[in-house]
């Protein structure tokens, strides 16, 4: 009770608001600190950090690029014929700001969590497990975001940006890694080995496959494309081919509801699987 009540006298004013919504004891305003020691530790792996980003790279190069000139042609989202590349390339996008987000928010967390046991002692000091939570998936999508916008300079510099729409393409990633490590991060709370990571290969490679990532949905099955246009990277990747290649409508505005949905969720159940993990 004192360490709920000490958490709670030291959060900072301006969470008055959170403290409607969140539980006494679960946010101490402090989620902040997280990211800043993230980014003291990773200071001097930053070729780790940085080497994430050419996998999608290659794969713009190797089929956008090599297999593409094989092919002629591609519907776009408005039914227009694009070029290969220009087809792949947001998907590529997409799947950067995804990758980036889930293997900082499943396997960091965990080794954190299990072995090291540092969210242990981050309770003991005025932060609490919104906090851990927060934090954890803020260095998470920073990693995103910063895969995206180096394959976004790519793109640029490639010249498959043909619309002022992409500015927004950046931001959108954002999100996309904002949701995807909020979902991530949840479903570690409920790993008990090493052994359970292979459910997060098994539920991110059909996604990285299958979700209009390099042919369209037209060509899967009807049961099937109804499956798939339920999934969070089609989502994903319908915005950034929208905002790449200038198709952009009042519809988009349902895959932005999906990924913030998505991403309170995920955000709420880490926190309070953390809060019965770390405090009971």
């Amino acid at each position: 009770m004192t360490q709920t009540l000490d958490r709670t006298n030291s959060a900072p004013a301006s969470v008055g608001l959170l403290w409607r919504v969140i539980p006494p004891g679960l946010y101490g305003g402090r989620a902040s600190m997280l990211v800043e020691r993230a980014a003291l530790v990773n200071r001097r792996a930053w070729f780790v950090l940085v080497g994430g980003a050419f996998e999608p790279v290659l794969f713009l190069w190797s089929l956008g690029l090599g297999f593409g000139q094989m092919v002629s042609a591609v519907a776009g989202p408005d039914g227009r014929p694009i070029s290969y590349a220009a087809f792949v390339a947001p998907a590529l996008l997409a799947a950067s700001a995804m990758n980036g987000a889930v293997y900082d928010a499943t396997f960091n967390v965990f080794f954190k969590f299990k072995y090291v046991k540092l969210y242990d002692a981050m309770l003991t000091t005025p932060m609490g497990p919104m906090d851990i939570a927060m934090g954890e998936i803020a260095w998470a999508l920073l990693r995103g975001g910063l895969y995206s916008a180096g394959f976004l300079g790519v793109m640029l510099g490639m010249g498959l940006i043909v619309s002022p729409w992409a500015l927004l393409a950046l931001p959108t990633a954002l999100l996309v890694a904002f949701a995807f490590a909020a979902v991530g991060m949840a479903a570690t709370t409920f790993m008990r080995s090493w052994q359970d990571f292979d459910l997060v290969q098994l539920a991110v490679l059909p996604l990285f496959l299958f979700s209009t990532t390099f042919y369209p949905l037209s060509v899967y099955p009807g049961w099937l494309q109804a499956v798939v246009s339920w999934t969070p990277l089609y989502h994903a990747i319908e915005l950034m081919r929208g905002l790449t290649l200038g198709v952009v409508g009042w519809g988009m505005l349902g895959h932005v509801a999906y990924f913030a949905v998505m991403a309170a969720v995920g955000t709420v159940v880490a926190a309070r699987r953390l809060g019965k993990l770390l405090l009971d």
